[in-house]
């Protein structure tokens, strides 16, 4: 029988080049965030916490009548004991944000995908409220995250900066399809990693954008970075491997870009997993 051999490919399978200068490889995000059973102290139980088990019941409640809304479920009056037991329960999830805008409000997803947790700081940086929400986004980031901003880039000058070279038609491009985007409707992507971008026209890009109100950070895989800018739908959506090292730079015109959002099967699996967790501590 004949041997036939395969080639092979990827890092380490080509001969070293003439010039002695190796093929390096930009390293990919290593770590992937998994879901872990919230682990509770043991001196907390819910039948002694019954400020916390309203709580619970609430969040199940909501949780099993989604899509549907349910009333505000209010953390902001929990006794030190049952606001531990929360902060337990809860975790840290995947995705956190901030929105800067007349009130700095934090944001947290939980372990339970879906399941956020909203709280509002006044001038001191003092919380003053305290809500938990389920839903693929928070409300306040879907409605709140392009209040007042521009609905168009201003795209009139009179002579370029030095050095910007490709970014005005990616201007217009990003004109007309935020004049097309109706709410709910199909994101668009600009990778910027794939074009001829010099530093001047990423700048100048910047620029024209604006600045928003409301930065994201999902860590899902690697670490990703979401800037709200100051012009209607436009989002900066940058991702960076295990080395903070930039790996993919993108514009995205949507509500919000979909790698922040729960999906409506991690809120069916967030149901199950708190009637799974309250068969143990209830």
């Amino acid at each position: 029988m004949t041997s036939i051999s395969l080639p092979i490919f990827g890092q380490g399978s080509q001969p070293p080049e003439q010039d002695g200068v190796a093929l390096e490889y930009l390293p990919m995000p290593e770590d992937m965030a998994t879901y872990r059973m919230p682990q509770l102290s043991t001196q907390l139980s819910l039948t002694q916490l019954p400020q916390a088990k309203n709580a619970v019941q609430q969040l199940q409640q909501a949780l099993n009548a989604f899509p549907l809304l349910t009333a505000e479920n209010d953390l902001s009056g929990l006794s030190a004991d049952n606001r531990q037991f929360i902060d337990e329960l809860l975790g840290e999830g995947e995705v956190s944000a901030i929105c800067s805008g007349s009130q700095e409000i934090r944001i947290q997803e939980s372990v339970l995908a879906g399941v956020w947790r909203l709280q509002t700081l006044n001038s001191e940086r003092h919380i003053v409220k305290d809500t938990l929400e389920v839903g693929i986004i928070p409300a306040q980031l879907l409605h709140g995250a392009f209040a007042g901003m521009a609905t168009q880039i201003d795209t009139h000058w009179t002579e370029l900066p030095v050095g910007v070279m490709n970014a005005p038609p990616l201007l217009a491009e990003l004109n007309a399809k935020i004049a097309d985007y109706q709410p709910g409707g199909e994101a668009h992507t600009i990778n910027l990693s794939l074009l001829p971008q010099t530093e001047q026209d990423l700048l100048f890009l910047a620029q024209r954008l604006g600045t928003g109100t409301v930065t994201i950070l999902s860590r899902g895989y690697g670490n990703c970075r979401i800037t709200a800018t100051g012009t209607m739908f436009v989002w900066w959506v940058q991702y960076f491997n295990s080395q903070d090292t930039l790996i993919l730079n993108t514009l995205e015109v949507s509500d919000v870009p979909s790698v922040a959002c729960a999906s409506p099967e991690d809120i069916a699996d967030s149901c199950q997993r708190l009637q799974d967790i309250m068969q143990v501590y209830w």
